[in-house]
């Protein structure tokens, strides 16, 4: 089995005036999140085999926070998941996902549509909650029975979503 784990950054702050979005750091609530999902990760055995993460702060600070808890495998930087649209994500999954698993470290809505798009089905629960909305640092945990550098849209199935209030 491999699996597509869906991580959309925590919880940042409001752009100040002269700030780009792009520069957006963390909330401190944001900070704790991750680290919660992050251990919620290694006790679950979310361990991806590699992370690709957007090169937004927001997006890397999320990254290092859960880092911090449990192993994220080799990292690769990308600015394409701050601009790309979910097709543009589908891209980058598809270049990067040989067998085992891959943690994608990025924004919505592109999250919600990539979630919603390739795991229609799987668990009740997780499904109820991801159709609610992909909150921040929300996890989207997808099972494909193929190779992710094959993965096509509806193939997936959805194992687990968690959420902030759920850690």
């Amino acid at each position: 089995m491999n699996t597509l784990y869906l991580l959309r950054h925590a919880k940042a702050g409001w752009a100040l005036p002269g700030m780009r979005d792009f520069d957006r750091p963390l909330e401190e609530s944001g900070i704790r999140d991750a680290e919660a999902l992050g251990r919620a990760m290694q006790e679950q055995d979310y361990i991806p085999s590699m992370t690709i993460c957007s090169t937004a702060l927001r997006a890397r600070q999320t990254l290092e926070a859960v880092a911090g808890q449990t192993d994220t495998g080799r990292v690769v930087f990308t600015e394409r998941l701050y601009h790309d649209d979910a097709a543009g994500y589908l891209a980058v999954i598809r270049e990067n996902g040989g067998k085992g698993s891959l943690l994608v470290v990025g924004h919505n809505p592109m999250m919600e549509d990539l979630a919603e798009a390739h795991a229609p089905s799987g668990d009740a629960d997780a499904l109820a909650t991801l159709r609610a909305g992909f909150p921040t640092c929300g996890l989207a945990v997808i099972d494909f029975p193929v190779s992710l550098a094959v993965a096509s849209l509806g193939a997936g199935s959805l194992r687990a979503f968690l959420a902030p209030g759920d850690m």
